[in-house]
């Protein structure tokens, strides 16, 4: 069959070719009678814009490129979906790709993506260090914005969230509730993410006291296989302390498992806190006092600096942009409330706080 034209949908609808063109790229004033011919003679004929022109003439596809560490990752997969409805609002359609954690592939997924002619990318780096070459030399092609993880030394935006506020507030929480000892689980110290919480955690458990011990900090990967391993590795050790800090859901979820299959009850004997805020997180059984990530508000953010990056010269673009976006403490029935006894569980749960909508305000660092 030959492509329908535009001057089949013009003749159809008893306009010119011009309103037609101003009608589906939406650029342009039409009174919304044309519109609604324009368009259903566009509808009845079957036509499609012809993508490959369009980007030609306006030397821009409308696609935007996505590479996260682990679509399998259920933080990922929604902060995923909050992206592809922001770049929907912008007419815009995303490419996702999965670096299955591996740097290597990362890069791959990356040259790709730009050679490909893609506007833009987000990526969410895999490695700290690692991935840094083919992070800048992509930012170097064409317009980049990290999201959630970052690397340094690289000139690019990023957005996320603030990792050592956000261990401040469990922190707090958790002393409150009466923790004066606490464990930190997390993956390897390959990534900003785990970097960061784990240094909020260590400088605010110092601040109050809390103790630490050096074989209370455990580090393996984002899963629930790991927080179970990590918990049958204290209790093994009789090291179970008051609280255990969990650098992700997954994680917690596990821990929180153990904990329940060895006799351990949770939050009485041990407090639990995930991070993220995952919707299996309210689900579990204690339901999990987790750090919410406000996942529309970062993805908007990502989007409008993309949008931004794309629009100004290279000698128009000021510092690049710092955001981090204020995560909110959820409160469930992992955790005790403050001051709370710790005396012989009363069967009583503290009443679980949800996390509001994503309204915080970015707070921007001009200097990068």
């Amino acid at each position: 069959m030959q492509r329908v034209t535009i001057a089949q949908v013009a003749e159809r609808a008893g306009v010119s070719t011009a309103t037609v063109s101003r009608v589906l790229s939406r650029r342009g004033q039409v009174s919304a009678a044309v519109e609604r011919k324009v368009r259903r003679a566009a509808d009845d004929l079957g036509y499609q814009v012809n993508v490959i022109a369009r980007a030609l003439r306006n030397s821009r596809t409308d696609t935007v490129g996505m590479v996260v560490p682990s679509i399998t990752n259920p933080f990922f997969t929604s902060l995923v979906e909050s992206v592809e409805h922001a770049l929907g609002k912008e007419g815009k359609e995303l490419f996702l790709c999965d670096a299955r954690s591996d740097p290597r592939i990362e890069a791959r997924r990356l040259a790709s993506l730009a050679a490909r002619n893609v506007d833009g990318i987000i990526v969410s780096p895999s490695h700290g260090v690692d991935s840094r070459p083919a992070v800048q030399q992509t930012a170097d092609r064409l317009p980049l914005v990290q999201l959630d993880r970052f690397v340094d030394g690289t000139t690019t935006d990023w957005v996320g969230v603030d990792d050592v506020a956000a261990m401040r507030q469990v922190m707090d929480h958790l002393h409150d509730g009466g923790a004066r000892s606490a464990a930190f689980i997390g993956s390897l110290m390959t990534h900003s993410s785990t970097e960061q919480r784990f240094a909020g955690f260590r400088r605010r458990a110092e601040e109050l006291n809390i103790e630490v011990k050096p074989d209370q900090v455990l580090l393996g990967d984002y899963s629930v296989e790991w927080g179970e391993t990590a918990v049958a590795r204290l209790i093994a050790e009789d090291a179970l302390p008051d609280a255990l800090v969990c650098a992700d859901d997954l994680i917690a979820l596990g821990a929180t498992r153990a904990c329940r299959a060895r006799g351990f009850a949770v939050p009485r004997q041990v407090q639990v806190t995930g991070y993220d805020d995952i919707e299996f997180s309210r689900l579990a059984e204690p339901a999990l006092t987790t750090v919410h990530q406000p996942r529309d508000r970062i993805a908007a953010e990502a989007v409008r600096l993309l949008a931004a990056a794309s629009l100004a010269k290279d000698a128009e673009r000021g510092p690049h942009a710092r955001i981090s976006l204020v995560p909110t403490l959820v409160v469930r029935d992992s955790t005790r409330a403050a001051q709370a006894p710790r005396t012989p569980y009363d069967g009583d749960s503290p009443r679980p706080q949800e996390a509001p909508t994503d309204d915080a305000r970015p707070q921007e660092d001009p200097d990068g």
